[in-house]
């Protein structure tokens, strides 16, 4: 092969793969508009494709006959490529808006339109192919047009899509010139040369790139930093997003462009998980650069016309029309999710957080400006399921929200007007059967509903920023029974549970303090259950806590122990008394061989620790028996008594304290002598 006819075709193939990228780019951008100016912008597209399909024959030829043809006979080349490139856009068109099957009956004509541009006489792209017979036309014909298609298509997620679209686009250009290359060896070039024509497909390429990048800022300015004089333009100045504001009147556009084309969109609203104690633990400005990452991230996933936007502290919504079956959807939603739950780099540390995702779909009977709502419910079922996961809508999930509306607003009265109470589970001494401690459970006897659980309200109320104050109501709670019972002669050890945001509140140990010094009950009265996860987290805030709580003198227990996953060398560490063993090994522990193997581990490594081991959930006789000779020290269920209110205990203490079987000595006596001596001392000290 002639030298120059190298460096010709070499020439030709940057020149083509610019024009096919560029057209690959253009229709992408195209798809992301709507009116008169998406078919202007494709049309524009399908040009340039075809000058891709048309420069390389023309080019590689430039001493042939057939490019000295002027007038209209110069159209001669230009009809079936530019048929062939208005196919491609078709294909890629038809996909995006979710009519598949017509896509790929298209794509399937796409190989016949091929063959005929490459054998149509003396302006065929592979006329002289000839000598490699059918096969070689054959294979040529399908791989330029599978690229073409490919090039068309969103293939893959937000950053592996350009990528294929390059990768097709490049395939599609080496096609074309080899085949042109093959094609003039018959005609022989001896002296192939670059001409004035090659200025002229220049002007294209620059032309196509000027248009692709005001495109593509014009796509950034509309959907990632909108106008700030617009009156629904509003930007996040932390994550860069829109706000919600903006979001609705894109969602109203969209929903309008759904009607008009018969097309699907989706919302999708993103919670994450595991933020807030990112700022309890490092720090809000900390919590600041995950939020910025997140907003970075979301942008990566929202190219074309999707919209993203945050619409609270740690919630984001995402716009996504021309959306084709649900399971499309639930695939962006996986990704969504494997895209966010990557670690965070902030202030030379890793921090791992996930989201929940709600979706929900338009139109499914139901106006516009309920999508947010409806996906917010979904997500919030998302979370009931444990998180980091997806849900759709559901019809059920509206009156889950006007009851968890309700229920919300009930409970911030039942707080505003001490409308809680605290019933009273005794804890049994294992040999003696004694009671050594009785534990404090909310309950809330809700006028029209009656009593409501805490499973009912308490996930409700953490996601509403109530648990400071309902862990406040019960420690304050907690201490003034204490008090009363002491002033009745009964001298109780309380038990209260701390939740994994009370663990994480630089301030709990001084409440609990404050309330145990305003009514006078020692701190080893007083005993706080932490759960095994919530002990586990080996954060700033929560290690702190634990050592705050230990200087204090209260009495630490590990409660659910089993169920998490403990770090035996950070378990040594903490300054705890107990652990209880969570209600699902009890239950088995009669039946089940790896129910009591775990029960007999656990008693073995607390007694190894110097702990005490509590059993709860204990129903049955022989439930009692087998713990017993496990060496359980303490047990707690339903065989010995039900939760009961603070006069309900204190009357059946009272009634069984002649009996053997009840309450030790240690619980009465010299309480009310020692209560006589601190009055009469004028004294305000803790006893």
């Amino acid at each position: 092969m002639d030298q120059s006819l190298v460096v010709l075709t070499v020439a030709s193939f940057l020149v083509c793969a610019s024009l096919f990228w560029l057209a690959a780019e253009t229709g992408e951008a195209a798809l992301a508009r709507a009116g008169w100016f998406a078919p202007t912008v494709m049309a524009v597209s399908i040009f340039l494709a075809a000058s891709g399909l048309w420069w390389p024959t023309h080019a590689i030829h430039a001493t042939d006959a057939v490019v000295n043809l002027r007038g209209m006979a110069m159209l001669l080349p230009w009809l079936p490529a530019l048929l062939l490139a208005g196919l491609a856009g078709t294909v890629g068109a038809l996909w995006h808006h979710g009519r598949r099957s017509w896509a790929v009956a298209a794509a399937l004509a796409m190989p016949i339109g091929t063959y005929f541009n490459a054998m149509l006489g003396e302006q065929g792209l592979f006329r002289h192919v000839h000598a490699t017979g059918a096969l070689g036309v054959g294979t040529l014909t399908l791989s330029l047009s599978a690229a073409l298609v490919a090039g068309q298509l969103r293939l893959g997620g937000p950053r592996l899509a350009p990528a294929l679209r390059a990768l097709a686009c490049g395939v599609a250009a080496a096609v074309v010139c080899l085949g042109s290359t093959i094609s003039a060896e018959p005609a022989g070039l001896p002296h192939a040369s670059f001409g004035p024509d090659w200025l002229l497909v220049a002007g294209f390429i620059a032309i196509g790139a000027v248009l692709l990048a005001a495109l593509r800022q014009a796509g950034n300015a509309g959907h990632e930093h909108p106008a700030r004089g617009s009156r629904l333009a509003a930007v996040d100045n932390l994550t860069g997003l829109p706000t919600r504001l903006y979001f609705e009147g894109q969602l109203r556009d969209a929903a309008k462009k759904c009607e008009a084309r018969s097309t699907r969109l989706a919302v999708l609203f993103i919670d994450l998980d595991g933020f807030k104690p990112v700022n309890d633990t490092f720090g809000h400005s900390s919590g600041d650069r995950v939020l910025e990452q997140v907003g970075q991230r979301l942008k990566g996933c929202t190219r074309g016309p999707g919209v993203a936007a945050r619409v609270g502290g740690d919630e984001f919504v995402l716009l996504v029309p021309g959306i084709g079956t649900p399971e499309a959807v639930a695939q962006l939603a996986r990704r969504l999710i494997e895209t966010l739950a990557k670690p965070y780099r902030v202030d030379g540390r890793e921090v791992a957080i996930s989201c929940s995702v709600g979706i929900a779909l338009y139109p499914e009977q139901c106006h516009p400006n309920k999508l947010i709502a409806r996906a917010d419910a979904a997500m919030y079922a998302a979370k009931r399921a444990g998180g980091s996961r997806h849900c759709f809508y559901t019809a059920e999930m509206d009156a889950d929200v006007q009851q968890n509306f309700d229920l919300l607003r009930d409970l911030r009265q039942a707080l505003a007007n001490d409308e809680l109470e605290l019933f009273y589970q005794p804890k049994i001494d294992a040999r003696s059967g004694k009671v050594t401690a009785a534990e404090a459970l909310l309950r809330w006897n809700h006028p029209t509903r009656g009593m409501v659980m805490p499973a009912q309200f308490l996930p409700l109320a953490e996601r509403s920023g109530l648990m400071g104050p309902l862990g406040n109501w019960v420690i304050e709670a907690s201490c003034k029974q204490a008090r009363a019972w002491r002033d009745k002669g009964l001298r109780m050890r309380v038990a209260i549970n701390l939740s994994a945001h009370q663990m994480r509140q630089d301030d709990i140990a001084d409440r609990i303090t404050e309330a145990l010094t305003r009514h006078r009950i020692h701190p080893s009265l007083l005993t706080c259950e932490i759960t095994e996860s919530a002990a586990m987290e080996d954060t700033a805030a929560t290690q702190e806590t634990f050592r705050r709580l230990g200087e204090l003198g209260a009495h630490l227990s590990i409660d659910d122990f089993g169920t998490g996953y403990s770090s035996l060398s950070y378990l040594r560490q903490l300054p705890a008394e107990e652990l209880k063993i969570d209600a699902s090994f009890v239950k088995d522990v009669v039946h089940s061989a790896d129910a009591r193997a775990v029960v007999d581990a656990v008693v073995k490594l607390a007694h190894a620790l110097g702990l005490k081991v509590v059993a709860e959930g204990v129903e049955s006789p022989r439930q009692q028996k087998v713990l017993v000779e496990l060496g359980c020290d303490e047990l707690q269920g339903f065989l010995f008594a039900k939760p009961m209110s603070a006069r309900a205990l204190l009357l059946w203490a009272m009634d069984d304290r002649a009996a053997a079987a009840a309450f030790s000595d240690s619980l009465f006596g010299e309480t009310r002598q020692a209560s006589r001596q601190v009055a009469a001392a004028g004294l305000r000290r803790v006893v």
